[in-house]
């Protein structure tokens, strides 16, 4: 039975592994000058719109700094979910390489609202404070929730009105995608989003991420920033034929779609157990839930997952491309084995 720890536990998906390896052939040239990289780009603009400006990077961390990089300066303030994984994932990241100051917003289901943004919006022209420049947003957010369209449109909006820039961690974007049943630019592009991180790595690649620009003029200079993070890949082709592969065909689609059924599934099963209690609601490829305390332990040597709350013992199960119906079904079946062994009734 395979755990749910991560999405990023999972392997690489055999088509991604193959598209690698048609791009190893002969020399090309390197730092992204090559024609693997070219398509991909056309490919990005294809998908996004013809402003869409993309630059690959190894991962997600760097992408979220060095999408922000290009939005704020040092006396800079970015507003964010308290959830999210700019604040509680990145080890100070943002704050070590921009020097910008990042809010936390209290959200119970991680998402922000253009509300939560206006009260945080105060002391604007005061040179003693930092300035409020960007908000960042994660799709679908740690929780496992997701922004509708008219939501991240309405974040938008109040943005453009109050002339801040909107940021999208997108690590998750295809399964809200997915599960909303619109295309990637319905979601981003469409909405007004300025930039995104785009990941690849939770549903079937290799490695790499992606930054792209949504609006003309913000991706100036850019690419000396990511060489100064250390970004820059030589062998830029074999990121970009990943993301050809993934975006260019279904696979995105059919990934995302299968690991978000695997979570509903999975839900569905915990839902009937009094052993179990779903805190969150189940919208892409996570799960959230309590079991009882004393069961944990015991429950994580069958299938690895993470205790995500270690006040209230909220746990975290994430499904992906290659989680099976027998991993669910197992894992619930273990749920009911070990429920009366190790549990008196208590949550707590």
């Amino acid at each position: 039975m395979r755990g749910f720890g991560s999405d990023n536990h999972s392997g690489v998906h055999p088509r991604i592994l193959k598209a690698i390896e048609r791009a190893n052939v002969e020399h090309m040239p390197s730092y992204g000058t090559d024609p693997i990289t070219e398509e991909a780009n056309q490919l990005m603009r294809k998908i996004f719109g013809a402003e869409a400006e993309t630059f690959f990077v190894f991962n997600g961390t760097a992408a979220n700094v060095l999408a922000l990089s290009a939005l704020v300066e040092p006396f800079h303030a970015v507003l964010a979910s308290e959830h999210s994984h700019l604040i509680n994932d990145e080890c100070g990241a943002p704050e070590k390489n921009l020097g910008a100051k990042i809010i936390g917003l209290p959200s119970a289901d991680a998402k922000v609202t253009p509300d939560l943004l206006r009260s945080r919006l105060v002391r604007r022209g005061d040179q003693h404070a930092s300035q409020v420049r960007a908000v960042s947003i994660t799709q679908s957010t740690e929780l496992g929730t997701i922004y509708s369209i008219d939501e991240i449109r309405a974040i938008s909006e109040f943005c453009r009105k109050e002339r801040l820039l909107l940021h999208l961690d997108g690590s998750r974007l295809v399964n809200a995608a997915a599960s909303l049943g619109c295309s990637l630019r319905e979601i981003t592009t469409d909405c007004g989003v300025d930039v995104m991180s785009l990941g690849g790595t939770k549903n079937g690649l290799l490695f790499g991420e992606a930054v792209v620009f949504l609006r003309a003029g913000l991706s100036e200079d850019f690419k000396y920033r990511r060489k100064q993070m250390m970004q820059l890949p030589s062998k830029t082709r074999f990121l970009a034929a990943q993301f050809h592969e993934f975006l260019g065909t279904a696979l995105w689609l059919e990934n995302a779609t299968h690991a978000n059924r695997m979570a509903r599934l999975l839900a569905e099963g915990l839902s009937q157990s009094k052993y179990a209690k779903i805190t969150q609601a189940v919208q892409a490829n996570a799960v959230f839930a309590r079991f009882p305390r004393k069961m944990v332990a015991r429950l994580k040597e069958r299938a690895f997952f993470y205790v995500w709350n270690e006040t209230t013992f909220e746990c975290r199960l994430m499904t992906t491309w290659d989680t099976t119906e027998s991993d669910v079904r197992g894992f619930v079946q273990a749920v009911e084995e070990l429920g009366p062994l190790h549990s008196d009734g208590s949550f707590v």
